[in-house]
This record gives C-alpha cells, sequence and structure tokens, in this order.
C-alpha cells in the first residue's frame, strides 16, 4: 500500500514534468496501464503496451510528448516515463526508516560503536570492532562478523551475513540472503590432493550499491574485491575474489564472475552470463544475456555469444554442422590456393 496520496500537480513536481488535465486529481498508488484503477498512475515506455491507452482506467498516465499525441487524458509529460515513475513510484511507496532500537535478543560484542539512530531487529549478532554509523538498519537474523563497517543509512534486509573487515558504504541496500566476504575460491594442487589458499583480503563496497537476494560476495585472497559507488546488483549473481567492479554498473541475476576480472564503469551485463577471470572490461560496455565473455574487452559497445534460441530439429542439424566448420574452412583453402594458381 502506498504510504501517501499527492496531487497530480505536486506529482509532477517531484520529476519536474508538465501537466495535461486536472492538476487537481488525487494519486493515491500506481499500476500497469492494463490493471489499472482510479486513483492509480501508470506509465507508457514501451510501445508493446501502445493499445491499453486507449482503454487503461488510471487517473493519469506518464508520457513523454510522442506518446501524448492523440490522448486527451490526465498525463504527466516528461522525456523518460520509466524514469519519471520509478521516482514517483518510491515517492509514494518508500517510507523513511524509522530506527527502532536494538531488540532484547540481539547478541553484541564488548568492543561495538553504535550511532544512536540505529535499528537492530531480532536475533542479530555482531562481533567486536564493528562500527555502525547513523540511520543503519540491521533487520532479524543478520550475523555482523568482527571489524566489519557500515555507513549511514545502509539497510540489511533479513539473514544477510557480513564476514569479518568488509567495509560498506552509506545508503546501500542489500537484500536478503546476501553473504559478504566469504572465503573465494582458492586452492593449490600437491601430489594429488588440493591445498586451501588463504583468502586474507577483504571486500570494500561503496556508497549508493543495491545487492539482489542470495547474491554473494567473496573475499579477496590477497587485496580486496572491490564494488564501487553506485553499483546495481541482481539476485543469485557470483562475484569471485578481487572482482572490481567500476561505478554505476548493473548486473542483471545469475552472473558468474570469475577471480581478478576488473569491470568497467557504466557497464550492463545481461543476466545468466559468465566472465573469465583475469579479464578487463572498458567502461560503457553492455553483455547480452547468456553471454560468455572468454576474453577481455577493450572498447565500449553491446557484446553477445551464443547459438540462437530455434526449434529442436534446427538445432542438431546446426550443430551437426559446427564440427565440419574446421574441414571446410581447409577445403576452401586450399580450392582459394588452386584458384590463385590459375
Amino acid at each position: 500500500m502506498p504510504i501517501r496520496t499527492a496531487k497530480l500537480s505536486d506529482v509532477a513536481a517531484w520529476v519536474s514534468g508538465e501537466v495535461q488535465g486536472d492538476k487537481e486529481t488525487l494519486i493515491t498508488g500506481v499500476g500497469t496501464l492494463e490493471n489499472a484503477k482510479s486513483g492509480d498512475i501508470s506509465f507508457l515506455a514501451n510501445k508493446q503496451y501502445q493499445p491499453f491507452l486507449s482503454t487503461t482506467h488510471a487517473s493519469a498516465v506518464i508520457l513523454d510528448k510522442k506518446s501524448l499525441v492523440g490522448y486527451l487524458g490526465n498525463a504527466i509529460i516528461v522525456d523518460d516515463p520509466y524514469l519519471a515513475y520509478a521516482l514517483i513510484a518510491e515517492k509514494l511507496y518508500s517510507e523513511a526508516i524509522i530506527p527502532g532500537g536494538i531488540h532484547s535478543s540481539v547478541q553484541l560484542a564488548d568492543d561495538v560503536d553504535i550511532a544512536e539512530h540505529v535499528s537492530l531487529a531480532a536475533n542479530v549478532v555482531i562481533g567486536n570492532k564493528v562500527l555502525l554509523e547513523e540511520g543503519v538498519s540491521i533487520a532479524a537474523g543478520c550475523v555482523i562478523a568482527d571489524n566489519v563497517q557500515i555507513g549511514a543509512n545502509t539497510r540489511l534486509a533479513p539473514n544477510v551475513t557480513v564476514c569479518k573487515d568488509v567495509k560498506i558504504g552509506k545508503r546501500t541496500i542489500i537484500h536478503p540472503g546476501v553473504v559478504i566476504g566469504s572465503d573465494g575460491f582458492g586452492i593449490a594442487k600437491a601430489k594429488g590432493k588440493w591445498q586451501k589458499v588463504p583468502q586474507i583480503g577483504s571486500v570494500i563496497i561503496g556508497d549508493d550499491v543495491e545487492i539482489g537476494a542470495n547474491t554473494t560476495i567473496d573475499r579477496g585472497a590477497i587485496g580486496d574485491t572491490i564494488i564501487h559507488n553506485g553499483v546495481k546488483l541482481d539476485n543469485l549473481i557470483q562475484i569471485a575474489h578481487n572482482v572490481e567492479i567500476g561505478e554505476h554498473t548493473a548486473i542483471a541475476a545469475c552472473v558468474g564472475i570469475a577471480g581478478s576480472a576488473k569491470i568497467g564503469k557504466h557497464c550492463a551485463i545481461g543476466g545468466g552470463s559468465g566472465i573469465i577471470g583475469h579479464s578487463v572490461m572498458a567502461d560503457h560496455v553492455h553483455i547480452t544475456a547468456m553471454s560468455f565473455v572468454m576474453r577481455s574487452v577493450d572498447k565500449s559497445g553491446v557484446y553477445s555469444s551464443g547459438t540462437p534460441f530455434m526449434d529442436n530439429q534446427h538445432w542438431h542439424k546446426s550443430a551437426a554442422r559446427y564440427k565440419q566448420l574446421d574441414d571446410m574452412a581447409k577445403r576452401i583453402k586450399y580450392l582459394e590456393q588452386k584458384l590463385m594458381e590459375k
């Protein structure tokens, strides 16, 4: 449920938009064009949903100037309807965190530095030499190990584990089940057996980062794993030891990033992709979903790998031909040489 209602004119002011229609209309929630009800505000950012614009029951719609043509209902006109929707929804639904103090079941070590307005919910465990700055909110069942620092107004959802020596910046959001600072996969082979390599680095996370549910970020083997300011991570991502992710990069679910890879700033990595270890990715690189990055990427742009989706019978035929490519290439080269000799 939304925590506030607002006049359309006030809602438009939140996003510096222009109002078409009745400025006094009350906005009480958000909804899709197809399913919105009276009082909801909706948006059109994908032309696929254009047909619903004429039948929507929304009290107002967020549109750009091109989509506004022919629409006579209440509207907020902006350049980027989806971004405006995100900002409006945040205003309508995001309740300010009011720290609720420290629950009686919280276990605190003796040497802990906790600011005045911090919220620690039931069954939280806090280790030695932990610093929690003003406005930090830690939900039920979280474990914060020794020598951890958490910046102001950062929020941890239930059952987050933050291992020793980790540093987390300000205004960061960490969703349920996240593990930060677990050991990286460091092993060395000795006489047919695997020897564990101590993981003595840590994890440093910047400001305004968001980390999705059940994502894991391994501590560095020697140096640190670093997640820079503004990075957005989806659910179920594996970030290995000594990875570095540049500012304002967004990574979708189920991506795996191998050790010591360096990802640039403002990159976008599609779901299910894999990135090989020790590779370097330039700024402003977009990797499409289910790609496998097997080498460094030194120029910005859009990159893809893998075979396109197709019916199974066609795929089997194509797979058989893939095995013949090397032999075909040799035959073509031979024929080219013969032609040149004539």
